[in-house]
């Protein structure tokens, strides 16, 4: 499997909707794998505009329970059932989101033809031999986390190396996959002299939260950081008192973090006309940075 992943923005808008922007909702996508970051209201009909498919979503992260990232479930779910999907769909979310969820989407009398299983999580909580994901607690004054997708590291077979030692197919070649080292021929081969590391990829998103120190360490090193950007520098009381960040902190995290790209989202309607506002105070101390729109799309290598 490549390490090629694909985010996809399904809704950019904060907590009041615009005419270009939805609820926020996030789609990485994998290989097979198709993950959902939150799910504002409208999202089903976001998968229809953006022209997905939502029967491929294996798996929801909601970030915590406010309705412009959780509205759009019940709709959503409804769609699912009613276009035959059969998978068992894991929800993960922080501390309270079990007794939320059984409450707003009334699990015990609604019947499903699929399995729905929710996660109160935190720390690394889903790992295959490819990927892991993993939570962080934020603040904003009700339970909610951050979450990081992480391709792992993976050895690979340097091939012209492997050409030259002439080693078949096989064990011997399997032993090297594993780090091992071999004897063929009665000549002595390292693992490390007939591999090389390819680099795993990271992408961290971070959504309504005021900001703290975990930020930065949890998102260190991320190829691409979501992040929110509700309020301006300017609006930097109203910020503090609702627990979200600017736009000039989402940039100071990212420099902190030392981050390859960063994308600011969960925009609020009234910097609608001054979107380039946000973006210089994000520019101001760090550079590879851009908004996202709705639909918007960001492919890592």
């Amino acid at each position: 499997m490549s390490n090629k992943i694909k985010v996809t923005f399904l809704g950019t808008a904060a907590q009041i909707p615009t005419m270009k922007r939805n609820h926020t909702a996030i789609l990485i996508t994998y290989g097979k794998e198709n993950l959902l970051v939150d799910c504002g209201e409208g999202t089903q009909r976001q998968f229809r505009k953006a022209k997905i498919n939502p029967g491929k979503i294996t798996r929801i992260l909601l970030t915590h329970k406010h309705g412009d990232h959780t509205f759009g479930l019940p709709g959503l779910l409804s769609t699912l059932d009613f276009s035959g999907y059969n998978k068992t769909l894991s929800i993960y979310g922080p501390k309270g989101m079990k007794k939320f969820l059984k409450d707003f989407l009334d699990f015990e009398n609604v019947k499903r033809k699929f399995k729905i299983i929710v996660s109160e999580v935190s720390g690394k909580f889903f790992e295959t031999d490819n990927f892991y994901l993993e939570a962080e607690k934020m603040i904003h004054g009700i339970p909610i986390n951050a979450y990081n997708f992480v391709i792992k590291d993976k050895l690979r077979i340097n091939k012209k190396k492997l050409a030259k030692s002439k080693i078949p197919s096989g064990p011997l070649l399997s032993k090297i996959k594993q780090g091992k080292n071999i004897n063929y021929n009665g000549k002595k081969y390292t693992s490390k002299s007939l591999t090389y590391t390819e680099k795993g990829k990271k992408v961290s998103i971070v959504l309504d939260t005021l900001m703290n120190l975990k930020i930065p360490k949890f998102v260190k090193d991320a190829d691409l950081f979501v992040c929110e950007s509700s309020f301006s520098s300017k609006n930097f009381k109203e910020a503090k008192e609702h627990l979200h960040l600017t736009s000039e902190q989402a940039g100071n995290i990212a420099k902190k973090a030392k981050v390859g790209e960063l994308v600011l989202t969960h925009i609020s309607q009234r910097y609608e006309r001054n979107l380039e506002d946000l973006l210089k105070e994000a520019k101001k101390s760090f550079k590879h940075v851009s908004m996202a729109k709705d639909f918007d799309v960001v492919e890592i290598k």
